[in-house]
């Protein structure tokens, strides 16, 4: 193991409506609020590691996924035992389907309310 400098304390991401984004993801993933801006213009959520922060953006575009004028920066692989069941707890909660799917069997994409992409996948950390 290499010596390190810093421990990674949250990933970012950029959407229009922080406490809509931080209903969507402590639903899926079980989070909490660990806290928040007085204006809820960041909203910061903890539980499985590192936390996850949803920050407002006022004039944000949603990614285009695979391709398209506006790149993703960086998206959540997200572990599942069960595809297509946790498909459909994600979808419930208000993601969608990406229409491109590279492989199926081994992970899907699906896109979060504000339009991230991110993956649910059988590869699973050791």
């Amino acid at each position: 193991m290499t010596d390190r400098a810093v421990t990674l304390a949250s990933v970012s991401i950029d959407c229009p409506d922080p406490d809509a984004l931080a209903r969507f993801y402590s639903r899926l993933l079980g989070l909490e609020e660990a806290f928040a801006t007085e204006d809820r213009g960041v909203v910061g959520l903890a539980g499985a590691g590192p936390m996850l922060t949803l920050m407002r953006v006022d004039e944000y575009t949603p990614p285009s996924w695979p391709g398209g004028p506006q790149h993703q920066q960086m998206h959540l692989d997200l572990a599942s035992q069960d595809l297509d069941a946790d498909v459909a707890a994600a979808v419930a909660l208000g993601a969608r389907e990406a229409d491109v799917q590279p492989s199926p069997h081994r992970w899907r994409v699906l896109l979060d309310p504000a339009g991230h992409p991110f993956c649910l996948s059988t590869v699973l950390p050791d």
